[in-house]
C-alpha cells in the first residue's frame, strides 16, 4: 500500500472530513469514535482496511469537564504497531485504552 490515509469512521463509511456528532458510535455509556485507515486510489476512491475504536467513557472527567464548553478534545495516539499483529509496524486496530491514548483539551 502506497497511498494511505487515517479518518474517522461514520456509518460504515470512512470518512476524510471534519468531524462531529454523526462520526460517534454506539449507545450512550459505550459511545466510540473510529479512526479508520483507507488506501486512497488514484481515482481518490477509498478501500477501507483497518479500523480502531476509542471509548469515550475511558477519558478522565477532569478532560471531559471543559470539552463540554464547546472546547475541542485532542486524543494523542500511536497510528501503528502494538495490536497484536505481529508486525510491530502495521495500522493499530482494536480498542486502545489509557495509557495508550492520551486526552486532553487543547488550549484555544
Amino acid at each position: 500500500m502506497t497511498n494511505v490515509h487515517v479518518g474517522i469512521q461514520l456509518g460504515r463509511e470512512p470518512a476524510r472530513l471534519e468531524f462531529g456528532g454523526p462520526a460517534v458510535h454506539r449507545r450512550p455509556g459505550e459511545r466510540s469514535v473510529y479512526p479508520t485507515w483507507g488506501e486512497v486510489s488514484s481515482d481518490n476512491d477509498v478501500e477501507m482496511f483497518r479500523q480502531a475504536k476509542r471509548m469515550l467513557n475511558r477519558i478522565d472527567a477532569s478532560v471531559v469537564g471543559p470539552a463540554l464548553d464547546a472546547q475541542p478534545l485532542l486524543a494523542i495516539f500511536d497510528l501503528t504497531g502494538g495490536d497484536g499483529d505481529g508486525d510491530g509496524g502495521g495500522a493499530r486496530c482494536a480498542r486502545v485504552d489509557p495509557p495508550a491514548i492520551e486526552w486532553s483539551v487543547p488550549p484555544l
